[in-house]
């Protein structure tokens, strides 16, 4: 028998009522000890040479042989701002996924997608840029739509340079010249592309642009590619190597994702944090598409902040706009290595803020959960809010827990601890010699039940790789799910584990014939 089983902690869909459930309250885990002892060491060695007298397949000798070894941070990096800017419509987001080289950008055959300014690292001829997308500039409108056009004027006045998109087939519109203006008061270098020429014949409604006034207008087809090449020649011409605007935006600052259902108040708390309007907020739930970045720095230390749209059901029953976006969402969950999932304290829980909790748990990143709209709970909502989170997120007690409201600030300031508690646990080794007397002790004081006349016994266990902790246990039998469970709520009550899932794989393995 050489089989292999693996357990991660997170929501089953079915409930346990077992004594051995997982999970502690992450305010109740003692301080974490990880000193070895030489008798730590010892018998660490011991059961590594017992495990040869059991067949071990190669899988499991790359296991044991191979150094845990975490990457390192790269240095930051500055590079110079490049926006995209027009109108709504012409063709923006097709542009920047044909420059960026993938279809990262929501796009729609429709006005107003893009409601955000969002930053992709994006590179030309060798030279490395931060392009900026983002929505469509209009004049005199109101609601929604001026948040929007704000948002393109802040783009350009923090971009080194522009290009100033312009639908060719319509030609310039009153709005384009409002734009023209916008620009040159801006000061900022600008190169105009003509969209939407597919074709020679159409190269005439391209000359049609230089009225505009901002030079030679180029010719492209963002949806085919044509001229495209041509466009970052210019533009690359016209923007500094040295940027005034750009940030830096390393690996190194921690990658937070704040994940949660439509209208919880991801977007207000970014805006919060950041304090700054960045992002568009609205009563509208799905307000965000893109997911949108932003290097905070809070309390001294650096972090980069993506706000995600919102998750309204399951991928696969979303269509068009609200498709792609989930898919973006489900991508920053997978850069970040931390998530707060928001949840709307003044109303029921509801399955979407499960499923949430869910993605980020099966993505193995660390959680926090945090529960906003705080200042709307009264007294008679709390009881019920306890025997919610009792019901729903009873397998994520680990989690660290902040109650905040994002409108007003309060408590937001206790994000950063519970961040960088979350981390410093999805970052944490176990040392093997401490691991296996720790499980030696376990084992001793509560042995894993005799099933049909046999006890399995756990002869070596290594923790594989950290963010998140993986262990694998080798084992003379099946372990079950229940002791399974007991083995990790007495790692986190050992080691702490606060705010981030752990898995354990176990290796059943047999011993060798003679």
């Amino acid at each position: 028998m050489n089989t292999t089983d693996s357990f991660s902690s997170g929501m089953p869909a079915g409930s346990d009522d077992s004594p051995e459930d997982t999970g502690v309250a992450a305010e109740t885990v003692v301080e974490a000890n990880f000193d070895e002892t030489e008798d730590d060491l010892a018998r660490e060695r011991a059961l590594r040479a017992g495990l040869e007298e059991y067949e071990l397949d190669d899988e499991d000798l790359h296991l044991l042989d191979d150094e845990f070894d975490d990457e390192g941070r790269p240095a930051a990096e500055i590079f110079p701002v490049l926006a995209i800017v027009g109108r709504p419509n012409v063709g923006k987001s097709t542009l920047v996924n044909r420059i960026i080289g993938r279809r990262e950008a929501v796009v729609e055959d429709k006005p107003g997608v893009t409601r955000d300014r969002v930053s992709y690292p994006a590179d030309w001829a060798g030279r490395r840029f931060t392009l900026v997308d983002t929505g469509g500039w209009e004049v005199d409108v109101a609601g929604m739509d001026a948040k929007v056009a704000e948002q393109a004027e802040v783009a350009i006045d923090q971009a080194d340079a522009v290009i100033f998109v312009v639908d060719a087939t319509v030609g310039a519109t009153d709005t384009d010249e409002q734009v023209v203006r916008l620009l040159r008061r801006s000061g900022k270098p600008v190169v105009l592309a003509a969209n939407k020429v597919d074709g020679p014949g159409a190269e005439a409604d391209a000359a049609l642009l230089w009225g505009l006034g901002l030079g030679e207008p180029i010719g492209v087809s963002a949806l085919h590619g044509r001229g495209v090449g041509d466009l970052l020649d210019a533009a690359m011409e016209v923007l500094p190597r040295e940027s005034a605007y750009g940030v830096a935006r390393p690996d190194g600052p921690r990658r937070v994702a704040l994940v949660g259902r439509p209208n919880v108040g991801k977007s207000s708390l970014l805006n919060k944090v950041a304090g700054s309007n960045r992002v568009v907020v609205d009563e509208t739930a799905g307000t965000t598409r893109d997911p949108v970045d932003e290097l905070i720095e809070l309390q001294g230390i650096p972090w980069l902040f993506v706000d995600t749209a919102g998750i309204r059901r399951r991928v696969h029953q979303t269509k068009g706009a609200d498709f792609y976006a989930s898919l973006r969402t489900q991508a920053a969950i997978d850069k970040a290595e931390v998530a707060v999932a928001l949840i709307d304290a003044s109303a029921p829980m509801t399955e979407q803020d499960v499923r949430v909790v869910q993605q980020v748990i099966d993505a193995g990143r660390a959680l926090v959960l945090a529960y906003n709209k705080w200042d709307l709970v009264d007294e008679d909502r709390r009881p019920y809010l306890e025997r919610e989170i009792e019901k729903d997120l009873v397998q994520v007690r680990w989690a660290p827990r902040v109650n905040l409201s994002a409108k007003t600030g309060w408590h937001a300031a206790k994000l950063v601890p519970a961040l960088e508690q979350a981390l410093e646990s999805w970052e944490t080794r176990i040392p093997t010699g401490r691991l296996n007397a720790f499980l030696g002790e376990l084992v001793a004081a509560h042995p894993h039940p005799v099933r049909g006349g046999k006890q399995p016994r756990i002869l070596f266990a290594t923790q594989v790789s950290s963010r998140p902790p993986r262990f694998v246990v080798f084992a003379s039998g099946f372990i079950e799910a229940g002791y399974r469970r007991y083995i990790e709520r007495r790692l986190r009550e050992t080691f702490g584990f606060v705010g981030t899932p752990i898995e354990i794989s176990v290796r059943v393995r047999e011993k060798r014939r003679r």
